[in-house]
Formats: C-alpha cells, sequence, structure tokens
C-alpha cells in the first residue's frame, strides 16, 4: 500500500441511494483507481407512467472506465444488484461478492446473456482482497433480511473508510452468524476516517427485532388455521423468511408450494448453495396443489408489495392459471409496503377480503434494518472522523446526520450529499469538490434510456387530456384541401357522443386552412402550427381542456 503521508486524495461520489430509496450505488476515486460498491435498481414512481425500472446513470463510470476496477456487492438485495444486467453492457468490470449474492446474480446475468462475459469472484464473510493499486477491502461479516450480507473496511492511502451497507444487529439470526462487533471493535481503534452508514430505519427509536420473532408469529397463525390452505406473500430475496416459513409447514406436515419467477429462482439458487434447508418430499410443484386438501398446503409466494404482474396481484383480480383464492384462505403479507407503494398493497388487500379470504399483516414482518439504538452502537464502536449518512430519503440523512452530533460528532464533521456530489477527504480534511454527470435512467421493456423527461411529459399529457388527430389531404399545388379534415379522439371524448362538437372542430380546422391558402402559406410545419393553435384555443374554450393535437397531412 501507498505510505499514509501520501498527498493522494480519496473522492466519494454517490451515484444512487442518497434522497432516495432504493438505486444504491458509490464510487470511490483515488489516483487512477475507481472501486465501486453497490449497483442498485429503483422501482418507478407513480408518475413514470409505462416505466419498469430505474437504474442510476453512469456516465461517470463509463468515461473513466480504464480506472474502473471492480464492483464489491455488499448483499444480494434488487436495490443493490439489480441495475448490473444494464449496467454490465456499458463497463464490463469484474463483480465481487459472497457466494449467496453472487448467485443471485448469476441469475440476472443468465437472463441477459452475460453469463459468458462477467467475471465473478466469490469471497467468504472475513475475506480480504486487493483492487488496483489503492484499494484493500476487508468483507466484514453483517446481519440484514438476506443472508450473506458483509460491510465494507476499505483501506485507502488516506484512511480506512467503512461501507455499512443495510444492516442490523441480530443476536438469533437465522442463518450465519451475529454481526462481527468484534472487528469492528478493532477497526475502531486503529482509526476510521469515514464512515458512510444505512439510515433506512433511523426515525425507529430502540432496537429492531430479530428474524426469529416473525417464525414464532407464523407458527402462531398454522397452529391456529389448522383446516384453512395458507398462502405467504414475502419478498423473494428473503431467504430465512423463506425459510421460517418452510420449517413451520414442515411443522405442520404440509406440503409447500412455490409461486412468481423470482421466488421460484431465488428459492431454487438459495437452496442449490446450501441457504435454504428443505426436507425431501416437502416441496411440490404449483400444478400438483389441487391434488391436496386445503390443510395440506403452504404456497409462498411474490407480490407482497402489491406489484401488478406478482403472483399475489394476479390472484387477487383472478387473473393467476393454476392458484383461484377462495373463502377461507389465509393470507399472510409478510412485509411492510416500501414508501409509495401503500395504495397498491391496500388495493391488493382489498380484492383478496372481497374474495372472502382472511388477510394478516400484523407482526409478520421486521425491518432488515438498524434502529437508532443499534446505530449508535456502531457509531460508538467505529468512532470515525468523517460521517455521511447513506441509504435513505433527505429526512432520513438528516436525522442520522443529528444522530451523530448527539453522540459528540462535529457538524462539521458531518456531509450530507446529493446524488452526483463529489466528497473529497485528506488525512485532515472533508470538503465538497464539484459535482459529476449523474441522475436516473428509466428502463422501459428492452429499451434503457430512451424514455427520458420529454416521453414521460408526453405520456403524463396523454393520460391527463388524451388526443386528437387532425387528417386530411391537401393539393401539392395551390394547398387546398382535396379531402378531410377528418378528427380522430383517443382518450379525449367518445365521438358518438360530441358529433356536434367533432363537427365544430372540423370547421375550426377547414378555416384555419383557408386561412393559410388565402395568405399563400404552402409550408407544412406553418399550417400544422397554424392549425394546432386555433383547434387548441376552440377546445379549451368549449372543454377547459388540452389533449395532445396531432395534425397529419398528405399530399397530392
Amino acid at each position: 500500500m501507498v505510505p499514509r503521508k501520501t498527498r493522494s486524495k480519496l473522492r466519494v461520489i454517490s451515484l444512487g441511494g442518497l434522497g432516495e430509496i432504493g438505486k444504491n450505488m458509490t464510487v470511490f476515486e483515488c489516483e487512477d483507481d475507481i472501486l465501486v460498491v453497490d449497483c442498485g435498481l429503483a422501482f418507478p414512481a407513480d408518475e413514470m407512467l409505462g416505466i419498469d425500472l430505474v437504474i442510476p446513470d453512469v456516465t461517470y463510470l463509463i468515461k473513466n472506465a480504464n480506472k474502473v476496477r471492480g464492483i464489491v456487492l455488499t448483499h444480494g438485495h434488487e436495490d443493490h444488484i439489480g441495475a448490473l444486467p444494464y449496467v454490465l453492457q456499458e463497463l464490463n468490470v469484474p463483480i465481487y461478492g459472497t457466494k449467496l449474492t453472487i448467485g443471485l446474480v448469476e441469475n440476472k446475468l443468465k437472463e441477459h446473456n452475460l453469463l459468458k462475459t462477467t467475471e465473478r469472484h466469490n469471497v467468504t464473510q472475513g475475506d480480504t482482497i486487493k483492487l488496483g493499486e489503492h484499494f484493500k477491502i476487508e468483507f466484514i461479516r453483517s446481519n440484514h433480511s438476506i443472508a450473506d450480507a458483509v460491510m465494507l473496511a476499505i483501506t485507502t492511502p488516506v484512511g480506512m473508510v467503512l461501507h455499512t451497507g443495510d444492516f442490523k444487529l441480530d443476536y438469533t439470526p437465522i442463518s450465519g452468524d451475529t454481526l462481527d462487533l468484534h472487528r469492528l471493535a478493532e477497526i475502531g481503534k486503529k482509526k476510521v476516517l469515514l464512515m458512510l452508514a444505512d439510515s433506512t430505519s433511523v426515525e425507529r427509536a430502540g432496537y429492531t427485532q430479530s428474524e426469529k420473532t416473525v417464525g414464532e408469529k407464523i407458527e402462531d397463525i398454522f397452529n391456529g388455521n389448522m383446516d384453512k390452505r395458507i398462502m405467504v406473500a414475502t419478498f423473494a430475496s428473503n431467504v430465512d423468511r423463506v425459510q421460517q416459513i418452510i420449517n413451520a409447514a414442515c411443522k405442520f406436515k404440509r406440503k409447500v408450494a412455490v409461486v412468481g419467477r423470482s421466488m421460484v429462482n431465488v428459492v431454487k439458487t438459495a437452496a442449490e448453495l446450501g441457504y435454504l434447508s428443505i426436507p425431501e418430499g416437502t416441496m411440490i410443484d404449483v400444478n400438483e396443489v389441487k391434488r391436496f386438501r386445503d390443510d395440506q398446503v403452504v404456497i409462498i409466494m411474490t407480490g407482497s408489495q402489491g406489484e401488478p404482474m406478482a403472483a399475489l396481484s394476479r390472484m387477487a383480480t383472478s387473473d393467476h392459471k393454476q392458484i383461484e383464492i377462495k373463502p377461507g384462505d389465509v393470507i399472510i403479507l409478510s412485509s411492510t409496503p416500501i414508501p409509495g407503494n401503500e395504495k397498491t398493497v391496500f388495493k391488493v388487500v382489498n380484492e383478496l377480503f372481497k374474495k372472502g379470504a382472511q388477510v394478516i399483516r400484523e407482526d409478520t414482518h421486521v425491518s432488515g434494518h438498524a434502529a437508532q439504538e443499534e446505530l449508535k452502537l456502531i457509531h460508538k464502536l467505529v468512532a470515525p472522523k468523517y460521517f455521511i449518512p447513506v441509504h435513505g430519503e433527505y429526512r432520513h440523512l438528516q436525522k442520522h446526520a443529528e444522530l451523530a452530533v448527539e453522540l459528540g460528532m462535529k457538524r462539521n464533521n458531518i456531509q450530507i450529499l446529493s446524488i452526483g456530489e463529489v466528497l473529497e477527504l485528506t488525512p485532515d480534511s472533508f470538503k465538497l469538490a464539484g459535482s459529476v454527470t449523474s441522475g436516473q435512467v428509466l428502463v422501459d421493456g428492452l429499451g434503457v434510456g430512451d424514455v427520458g423527461n420529454i416521453v414521460l411529459r408526453d405520456r403524463k399529457h396523454l393520460s391527463q387530456d388524451g388526443l386528437l388527430i387532425v387528417v386530411m389531404t391537401l393539393e401539392k399545388a395551390s394547398g387546398t384541401v382535396v379531402s378531410g379534415p377528418d378528427i380522430i379522439s383517443r382518450g379525449f371524448v367518445y365521438v358518438r357522443e360530441a358529433e356536434n362538437l367533432m363537427d365544430e372542430a372540423k370547421m375550426v380546422v377547414r378555416k384555419a386552412v383557408d386561412r393559410c391558402e388565402q395568405k399563400r402559406i404552402t409550408e407544412w410545419s406553418q399550417i400544422k402550427t397554424i392549425v394546432k393553435d386555433d383547434l387548441r384555443e376552440f377546445v379549451w374554450q368549449k372543454t377547459k381542456r388540452s389533449p395532445m393535437i396531432l395534425p397529419i397531412i398528405m399530399e397530392i
């Protein structure tokens, strides 16, 4: 490693995960080396009509591709690995992660035909790797709502950086061991220059409950509904939760069927890698469910967030091929709605109640993120000189900064960053140094980045006011109307019930074209503009609506 006295500077840049939930991605840059931590996606906001996923803008990394030494992953959740298939198409660099994390990444790479071209490295909790000349990364055992999570202790020429990733402190984890507090204490004694820590649950006082408490609640529900069919919806990646459902099913002698593509993939991968223990004869195919009595089966599925295409949502709308909800079914929602998803979740819940199902949501989930007392413990053990709160909306970052001040940190040594801002560190300084290209890239079907703000604005306009298409044929030389104008309405008015309005609209268009003819205007673009302006004014006066107007002129 380069000696401590070096004049090197460490640049820290967030490309996602600040002021938002999801899309986590942090860049560390020192001299000619760039280390990227995580590469996640976010789910689209309500106003992003038709958008499937949101991923970070990695323009800065593409411009500096020769410096990027690798992407290091803290765990296998979508908001930390989901953007990889899209980013790797632009930036082919090695990936480092623990066994389950890499297993889940490989599922994604297979779908995008990137498995053969992507270099992957399995690491174990406790391992240390070197990336480039300036970064040494130690993978510290952590707890989260997925197995194999790690914190990262990054040694740089400037000093030690600790990135907590998503974490909580679980003294009785379902798989693996407790977060390695001893190692954090040792690192704290060696002096940590900078800590970046998870802020998602900073508003919650006390401690986050152990994952084991959910298993006890699930067993109670099974015990109280011995004669009913039980279904559980949870996050596909919450392997520990799936394990507890399987344990309860075995205890009450029920078979388990797994429904939903992502759930099937994760269960298969986790079982193959040894992260799920499934007794022989427990699993059945979803098509076999009908062969068993209600009290003999449990169905584990996706859709706990009300996602329209997920298994639970399709069952709620009677759109699922294999499973039909019937009166008496017990449905456990084993997750908390992600902020912004509440409306869609309750819509699904209401549909399930209409079908006569019993929906249980209380005490069936615990967070995977540290509450205030756990955060305080980490701050005290690590005792960093500088601190950046990460992974959360602005209020979470602000609250975490306040918590650090309460614990004795100087406010000047804490920085709430925005996406794209560059923070520059030396052993003795901590300051903002400009910004890089950043933001969000929208994924719509197979299109990555081809839908931007203008397209979204058009979609919003169409969704709110509809579309009027004006079709007419003009004679080339004179510009006189040969046929039309015809007006087609889509999402504006139902033509058969608004014939008078449409006839008047045609007259407005004809007058506009006549005016163009009188003024000898033959330029198509000018004619279209005049038609649009006149028709827009007429429609607004008559209806107080502003549909999108699209003139189409044909010429003979």
